[in-house]
Protein backbone atom coordinates (compact mmCIF):
# COMPACT_ATOMS: atom_id res chain seq x y z
CA UNK A 1 0.00 0.00 0.00
CA UNK A 2 1.53 3.29 -1.13
CA UNK A 3 0.25 5.90 1.29
CA UNK A 4 -0.57 9.25 -0.29
CA UNK A 5 -0.24 12.49 1.60
CA UNK A 6 -1.38 16.07 1.32
CA UNK A 7 0.11 19.04 3.14
CA UNK A 8 -1.82 22.10 4.30
CA UNK A 9 0.57 24.96 5.00
CA UNK A 10 3.82 25.23 3.06
CA UNK A 11 6.16 27.04 5.44
CA UNK A 12 9.58 25.83 6.51
CA UNK A 13 8.44 22.88 8.62
CA UNK A 14 6.40 21.63 5.65
CA UNK A 15 9.65 21.22 3.73
CA UNK A 16 10.78 18.73 6.38
CA UNK A 17 7.48 16.88 6.10
CA UNK A 18 7.71 16.69 2.33
CA UNK A 19 11.22 15.23 2.43
CA UNK A 20 10.11 12.31 4.60
CA UNK A 21 6.82 11.80 2.79
CA UNK A 22 8.82 11.43 -0.40
CA UNK A 23 10.85 8.61 1.17
CA UNK A 24 7.94 6.61 2.60
CA UNK A 25 4.95 7.47 0.43
CA UNK A 26 3.74 9.95 -2.17
CA UNK A 27 3.15 13.66 -1.80
CA UNK A 28 0.01 14.11 -3.86
CA UNK A 29 -1.03 17.71 -3.15
CA UNK A 30 -0.15 20.80 -1.14
CA UNK A 31 -2.06 23.91 -0.14
CA UNK A 32 -1.09 27.41 0.96
CA UNK A 33 -2.55 30.86 0.47
CA UNK A 34 0.84 31.91 -0.96
CA UNK A 35 1.16 30.54 -4.50
CA UNK A 36 4.91 31.01 -4.66
CA UNK A 37 5.29 28.51 -1.81
CA UNK A 38 3.08 25.83 -3.34
CA UNK A 39 4.84 26.25 -6.69
CA UNK A 40 8.13 25.19 -5.10
CA UNK A 41 6.57 21.95 -3.87
CA UNK A 42 4.87 21.31 -7.20
CA UNK A 43 8.13 21.73 -9.08
CA UNK A 44 10.16 19.59 -6.68
CA UNK A 45 7.71 16.75 -6.03
CA UNK A 46 5.36 16.83 -9.02
CA UNK A 47 2.34 17.28 -6.75
CA UNK A 48 -0.84 19.25 -7.30
CA UNK A 49 -1.06 22.63 -5.60
CA UNK A 50 -3.99 24.63 -4.25
CA UNK A 51 -4.52 28.01 -2.62
CA UNK A 52 -7.58 27.05 -0.58
CA UNK A 53 -8.15 24.10 1.74
CA UNK A 54 -11.69 23.33 0.56
CA UNK A 55 -10.58 22.68 -3.02
CA UNK A 56 -7.84 20.28 -1.97
CA UNK A 57 -10.16 18.32 0.32
CA UNK A 58 -12.91 18.16 -2.30
CA UNK A 59 -10.76 17.17 -5.27
CA UNK A 60 -7.98 14.95 -3.92
CA UNK A 61 -9.94 11.78 -3.16
CA UNK A 62 -6.92 9.45 -3.33
CA UNK A 63 -5.09 11.08 -0.43
CA UNK A 64 -4.88 8.99 2.76
CA UNK A 65 -3.32 11.45 5.21
CA UNK A 66 -3.38 15.23 5.49
CA UNK A 67 -0.38 16.79 7.25
CA UNK A 68 -1.39 20.05 8.93
CA UNK A 69 1.55 22.48 8.99
CA UNK A 70 -0.29 25.78 9.26
CA UNK A 71 0.17 28.35 12.09
CA UNK A 72 -0.68 27.08 15.58
CA UNK A 73 -3.98 28.90 15.80
CA UNK A 74 -5.25 27.26 12.60
CA UNK A 75 -4.38 23.66 13.50
CA UNK A 76 -7.81 22.88 14.93
CA UNK A 77 -9.75 24.37 12.04
CA UNK A 78 -7.75 22.61 9.34
CA UNK A 79 -7.54 19.32 11.22
CA UNK A 80 -11.28 19.18 11.77
CA UNK A 81 -11.96 20.05 8.13
CA UNK A 82 -9.69 17.23 6.95
CA UNK A 83 -11.11 14.67 9.38
CA UNK A 84 -14.69 15.49 8.42
CA UNK A 85 -13.73 15.17 4.75
CA UNK A 86 -12.61 11.59 5.42
CA UNK A 87 -8.83 11.87 5.78
CA UNK A 88 -6.48 10.74 8.52
CA UNK A 89 -4.52 13.69 9.95
CA UNK A 90 -0.97 14.27 11.16
CA UNK A 91 -0.95 17.61 13.00
CA UNK A 92 2.19 19.56 13.81
CA UNK A 93 2.84 20.72 17.34
CA UNK A 94 1.20 22.21 19.25
CA UNK A 95 -2.01 20.32 18.63
CA UNK A 96 -3.99 23.50 19.34
CA UNK A 97 -3.74 26.68 21.38
CA UNK A 98 -6.80 26.00 23.54
CA UNK A 99 -8.13 22.98 25.39
CA UNK A 100 -11.55 23.39 23.78
CA UNK A 101 -10.08 23.25 20.28
CA UNK A 102 -8.00 20.16 21.09
CA UNK A 103 -11.10 18.41 22.40
CA UNK A 104 -13.00 19.31 19.23
CA UNK A 105 -10.21 17.74 17.17
CA UNK A 106 -10.41 14.50 19.14
CA UNK A 107 -14.19 14.40 18.80
CA UNK A 108 -13.94 14.97 15.06
CA UNK A 109 -11.52 12.04 14.74
CA UNK A 110 -13.80 9.76 16.76
CA UNK A 111 -16.91 10.77 14.82
CA UNK A 112 -15.13 10.35 11.48
CA UNK A 113 -13.47 7.06 12.50
CA UNK A 114 -10.13 8.47 11.34
CA UNK A 115 -6.69 8.49 12.93
CA UNK A 116 -5.29 11.64 14.52
CA UNK A 117 -1.50 11.74 14.88
CA UNK A 118 0.34 14.55 16.71
CA UNK A 119 3.97 15.46 15.97
CA UNK A 120 6.06 15.11 19.14
CA UNK A 121 9.40 14.15 17.66
CA UNK A 122 11.51 14.74 20.78
CA UNK A 123 10.09 11.53 22.23
CA UNK A 124 12.32 9.72 19.73
CA UNK A 125 15.59 11.32 20.92
CA UNK A 126 17.88 8.45 22.06
CA UNK A 127 18.53 9.89 25.56
CA UNK A 128 14.79 10.48 26.03
CA UNK A 129 13.98 6.90 25.07
CA UNK A 130 16.67 5.57 27.41
CA UNK A 131 15.44 7.65 30.36
CA UNK A 132 11.83 6.69 29.69
CA UNK A 133 12.86 3.03 29.81
CA UNK A 134 14.75 3.64 33.08
CA UNK A 135 11.67 5.29 34.60
CA UNK A 136 9.45 2.40 33.53
CA UNK A 137 11.91 -0.09 35.03
CA UNK A 138 11.99 1.76 38.36
CA UNK A 139 15.69 2.64 38.09
CA UNK A 140 15.14 6.03 39.76
CA UNK A 141 13.34 4.54 42.75
CA UNK A 142 11.03 7.18 44.17
CA UNK A 143 11.23 10.26 41.93
CA UNK A 144 11.23 13.47 43.94
CA UNK A 145 11.58 16.33 41.49
CA UNK A 146 12.39 17.44 37.95
CA UNK A 147 13.99 20.59 36.57
CA UNK A 148 13.29 21.74 33.01
CA UNK A 149 15.48 24.46 31.48
CA UNK A 150 14.79 25.95 28.05
CA UNK A 151 17.26 28.68 27.13
CA UNK A 152 16.93 29.58 23.45
CA UNK A 153 17.41 32.62 21.26
CA UNK A 154 14.72 34.11 19.05
CA UNK A 155 15.79 37.50 17.76
CA UNK A 156 13.40 40.22 16.54
CA UNK A 157 13.90 39.22 12.90
CA UNK A 158 12.53 35.75 13.65
CA UNK A 159 9.20 37.34 14.49
CA UNK A 160 9.30 40.25 12.02
CA UNK A 161 9.86 37.86 9.10
CA UNK A 162 6.66 35.97 9.94
CA UNK A 163 3.06 37.04 9.51
CA UNK A 164 1.89 34.95 12.48
CA UNK A 165 4.70 34.25 14.94
CA UNK A 166 4.48 36.43 17.99
CA UNK A 167 0.73 36.96 17.73
CA UNK A 168 -1.46 35.74 20.55
CA UNK A 169 -4.13 34.46 18.15
CA UNK A 170 -2.01 32.40 15.74
CA UNK A 171 1.13 31.72 17.79
CA UNK A 172 -0.28 31.42 21.30
CA UNK A 173 2.89 31.92 23.32
CA UNK A 174 6.47 30.82 23.83
CA UNK A 175 5.44 27.58 25.53
CA UNK A 176 3.30 26.67 22.53
CA UNK A 177 5.70 27.49 19.69
CA UNK A 178 9.18 27.01 21.12
CA UNK A 179 8.79 24.66 24.07
CA UNK A 180 5.65 22.50 23.72
CA UNK A 181 7.92 19.52 22.97
CA UNK A 182 9.54 19.95 26.38
CA UNK A 183 6.19 20.18 28.14
CA UNK A 184 5.13 17.02 26.33
CA UNK A 185 8.16 15.18 27.72
CA UNK A 186 7.21 16.15 31.27
CA UNK A 187 3.85 14.48 30.68
CA UNK A 188 5.53 11.56 28.88
CA UNK A 189 7.80 10.93 31.86
CA UNK A 190 5.66 11.82 34.88
CA UNK A 191 2.01 12.19 33.93
CA UNK A 192 -0.36 15.09 34.41
CA UNK A 193 0.19 18.34 36.30
CA UNK A 194 -2.16 19.25 39.16
CA UNK A 195 -0.88 22.71 40.14
CA UNK A 196 1.16 25.53 38.63
CA UNK A 197 2.35 28.93 39.79
CA UNK A 198 4.98 31.39 38.65
CA UNK A 199 5.87 34.57 36.83
CA UNK A 200 6.40 35.72 33.25
CA UNK A 201 7.47 38.90 31.50
CA UNK A 202 8.33 40.28 28.08
CA UNK A 203 11.76 41.81 28.59
CA UNK A 204 13.29 42.06 25.14
CA UNK A 205 10.55 41.58 22.54
CA UNK A 206 8.01 44.24 23.45
CA UNK A 207 7.93 45.57 19.87
CA UNK A 208 7.61 42.17 18.21
CA UNK A 209 5.49 39.75 20.27
CA UNK A 210 2.22 39.93 22.19
CA UNK A 211 3.21 37.65 25.09
CA UNK A 212 6.07 36.70 27.39
CA UNK A 213 9.64 35.98 26.32
CA UNK A 214 10.62 34.64 29.76
CA UNK A 215 8.92 32.54 32.40
CA UNK A 216 9.66 30.88 35.75
CA UNK A 217 7.17 28.21 36.82
CA UNK A 218 6.75 25.81 39.73
CA UNK A 219 4.55 22.76 39.12
CA UNK A 220 3.28 19.74 41.02
CA UNK A 221 2.25 16.50 39.36
CA UNK A 222 -0.70 14.42 40.50
CA UNK A 223 1.75 11.73 41.68
CA UNK A 224 3.42 14.24 44.03
CA UNK A 225 6.57 14.93 42.00
CA UNK A 226 7.63 18.60 42.14
CA UNK A 227 9.04 20.47 39.16
CA UNK A 228 10.42 23.77 37.97
CA UNK A 229 10.38 25.22 34.46
CA UNK A 230 12.71 28.05 33.54
CA UNK A 231 12.39 29.23 29.97
CA UNK A 232 13.45 32.17 27.82
CA UNK A 233 14.10 33.12 24.21
CA UNK A 234 16.64 35.73 25.37
CA UNK A 235 19.78 33.60 25.32
CA UNK A 236 22.32 35.93 23.75
CA UNK A 237 22.77 35.34 20.00
CA UNK A 238 22.15 31.59 19.95
CA UNK A 239 20.39 28.70 21.64
CA UNK A 240 22.13 27.66 24.85
CA UNK A 241 20.34 24.74 26.48
CA UNK A 242 17.32 22.49 26.54
CA UNK A 243 17.56 20.14 29.50
CA UNK A 244 15.60 17.93 31.87
CA UNK A 245 17.15 16.86 35.19
CA UNK A 246 15.47 14.15 37.26
CA UNK A 247 16.13 13.46 40.94
CA UNK A 248 15.17 10.16 42.60
CA UNK A 249 16.32 8.24 45.66
CA UNK A 250 18.16 5.72 43.47
CA UNK A 251 19.20 7.84 40.52
CA UNK A 252 19.80 11.26 39.00
CA UNK A 253 19.98 12.07 35.29
CA UNK A 254 20.37 15.16 33.18
CA UNK A 255 19.39 15.09 29.50
CA UNK A 256 20.88 18.22 27.99
CA UNK A 257 22.62 19.78 25.06
CA UNK A 258 20.79 22.46 23.12
CA UNK A 259 18.00 20.12 22.02
CA UNK A 260 17.73 17.29 24.60
CA UNK A 261 20.21 15.40 22.46
CA UNK A 262 22.89 14.55 25.04
CA UNK A 263 23.00 12.46 28.21
CA UNK A 264 25.04 14.95 30.24
CA UNK A 265 24.95 13.29 33.66
CA UNK A 266 23.85 10.02 35.23
CA UNK A 267 24.32 8.37 38.58
CA UNK A 268 22.29 5.31 39.54
CA UNK A 269 22.34 2.57 42.12
CA UNK A 270 23.68 -0.53 40.31
CA UNK A 271 22.66 0.68 36.84
CA UNK A 272 24.05 2.70 33.93
CA UNK A 273 22.64 3.85 30.62
CA UNK A 274 25.04 2.72 27.90
CA UNK A 275 25.38 2.38 24.13
CA UNK A 276 23.15 5.26 23.16
CA UNK A 277 22.82 5.52 19.37
CA UNK A 278 23.53 8.90 17.77
CA UNK A 279 20.51 11.13 17.30
CA UNK A 280 19.43 13.20 14.33
CA UNK A 281 20.62 16.81 14.00
CA UNK A 282 18.27 19.65 14.98
CA UNK A 283 15.92 21.21 12.46
CA UNK A 284 17.93 23.94 10.74
CA UNK A 285 16.03 27.10 9.79
CA UNK A 286 18.96 29.25 8.71
CA UNK A 287 19.54 31.82 11.45
CA UNK A 288 18.14 29.59 14.18
CA UNK A 289 17.57 25.95 15.01
CA UNK A 290 14.67 24.03 16.47
CA UNK A 291 14.24 20.64 18.11
CA UNK A 292 15.86 17.46 16.86
CA UNK A 293 14.74 16.44 13.39
CA UNK A 294 12.96 13.15 14.06
CA UNK A 295 10.21 13.56 11.50
CA UNK A 296 11.51 10.42 9.79
CA UNK A 297 10.43 8.44 12.84
CA UNK A 298 7.10 10.29 13.01
CA UNK A 299 6.29 9.34 9.43
CA UNK A 300 7.54 5.79 9.88
CA UNK A 301 5.03 5.46 12.72
CA UNK A 302 2.19 6.86 10.57
CA UNK A 303 2.94 4.34 7.85
CA UNK A 304 3.29 1.49 10.36
CA UNK A 305 -0.05 2.32 11.97
CA UNK A 306 -1.94 2.51 8.68
CA UNK A 307 -0.26 -0.51 7.09
CA UNK A 308 0.19 -2.81 10.07
CA UNK A 309 -2.22 -1.59 12.73
CA UNK A 310 0.54 -0.54 15.13
CA UNK A 311 0.11 1.88 18.03
CA UNK A 312 0.17 5.63 17.39
CA UNK A 313 3.34 7.12 18.91
CA UNK A 314 1.53 10.28 20.07
CA UNK A 315 -2.25 10.32 19.76
CA UNK A 316 -4.77 13.11 20.13
CA UNK A 317 -5.37 12.48 23.83
CA UNK A 318 -1.65 12.89 24.57
CA UNK A 319 -1.54 16.02 22.44
CA UNK A 320 -4.46 17.34 24.46
CA UNK A 321 -2.53 16.82 27.70
CA UNK A 322 0.28 19.10 26.51
CA UNK A 323 -2.26 21.81 25.69
CA UNK A 324 -3.95 21.35 29.08
CA UNK A 325 -0.66 21.70 30.97
CA UNK A 326 0.37 24.81 29.02
CA UNK A 327 -3.09 26.28 29.55
CA UNK A 328 -2.79 25.60 33.29
CA UNK A 329 0.61 27.31 33.38
CA UNK A 330 -0.55 30.33 31.40
CA UNK A 331 -3.63 30.81 33.55
CA UNK A 332 -1.30 30.88 36.56
CA UNK A 333 1.36 33.25 35.20
CA UNK A 334 -0.60 35.57 32.90
CA UNK A 335 -2.47 37.40 35.64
Amino acid sequence: MNIKFGIIGCGRIAERHAEHINLLGTLTAVCDIKNDRTALFREKYGCNDYDDVESLLEQEHEIDVISVCTPNGLHAEHTIMALKAGFHVLCEKPMATSVADAEKMINAALQSNKRLFIVKQNRFNPPVQAVKKAINEGRFGDIFSVQLNCFWNRNPEYYKNSDWKGTLTLDGGTLFTQFSHFIDLLYYFFGDVSDAMGFSHNFNHRETIEFEDTGMVAIRFYNGILGTINYTVNSYRKNMEGSITIFGDKGTVKIGGQYLNELEYQQFEDFEITDLPPGNPPNNYGEYRGSMSNHDKVYANVVDVLQNGSEIATNGFEGLKTVEIIDKIYRAIRK
